[in-house]
């Protein structure tokens, strides 16, 4: 119970912290998403939050990005490799942005250094898994088959978490 609260209120902290600093130090904000994105593994991390989670809590973005590194971890694979897996097939990929024939680049400032700071901090590997070591997840407001073969972990703002 303890280490659950104390990363509750960890995830709030940083939150808060975020939020604070994008409102009264946005050159630091951008400092840090500017640096980390030379990476392309970091770049390909903080498309699936923004286009997954930008309108998620901070701990629904946190808890989605986790998912992409858990199945980095058991597959073998990169980062830009399980987002934008599949994504040949129109509206048949593992996350939805990367087929469905949308543009790719993101065009809200605060919300790109967000999730450019949460693939930071997931890739880091410093955080504890919030998702529940989850490998999937959906929208709260679909039921897709493969859901029910699957183990639910936890349900954090409008995503519903598997492994």
């Amino acid at each position: 119970m303890y280490l659950k609260t104390l990363s509750v209120v960890t995830v709030t902290f940083l939150s808060l912290l975020f939020v604070v600093m994008a409102q009264f130090m946005p050159a630091a904000t951008n400092l840090t998403a500017n640096a980390a994105i030379h990476d392309p593994q970091i770049k390909c991390l903080a498309q699936a939050v923004y286009f997954e989670a930008r309108g998620e809590p901070f701990s629904g973005q946190l808890a989605v990005a986790q998912v992409v590194h858990n199945r980095v971890a058991t597959r073998d694979k990169s980062y830009c490799d399980v987002v934008f897996e599949g994504s040949h097939r129109r509206n048949a990929c593992q996350f939805s942005f990367a087929c469905d024939g949308k543009s790719d680049v993101a065009t809200e400032v605060l919300a790109w250094n967000q999730s450019v700071s949460v693939a930071s901090i997931v890739r880091s590997g410093n955080l504890r898994d919030i998702s529940g070591m989850a490998t999937h997840y959906h929208a709260n407001y679909v039921s897709p088959k493969w859901s029910k073969k699957l183990f639910k972990t936890t349900t954090i703002g409008n995503h519903i978490f598997y492994r």
